[in-house]
């Protein structure tokens, strides 16, 4: 599934196959998102995550550091 641009947020959803490997996933993404200074909405339920990414400082809109963070997530699930 790719990232969706929806109500001024780019929005993925992401399974995986326990709440630990989801937990581990969630870890991996707030250490790029503090390299990045960029702190993403999100949701946790057992082995499903939610992110919901935009730029509150540009007025809650999607900009090039959501779609930067949003790669380098992708990057995570890719290694």
């Amino acid at each position: 599934m790719a990232w969706e641009e929806k109500n001024n947020a780019l929005y993925q959803s992401f399974s995986f196959k326990d709440f630990p490997e989801a937990f581990a996933f969630m870890t991996r993404v707030a250490m790029l998102a503090e390299k990045q200074d960029h702190h993403p909405v999100w949701k946790n339920t057992w082995n499903k995550v939610e992110i919901w990414l935009n730029t509150h400082s540009a007025g809650d809109v999607v900009t090039d550091k959501d779609r930067r963070l949003a790669a380098d997530i992708d990057k995570l699930l890719n290694k």
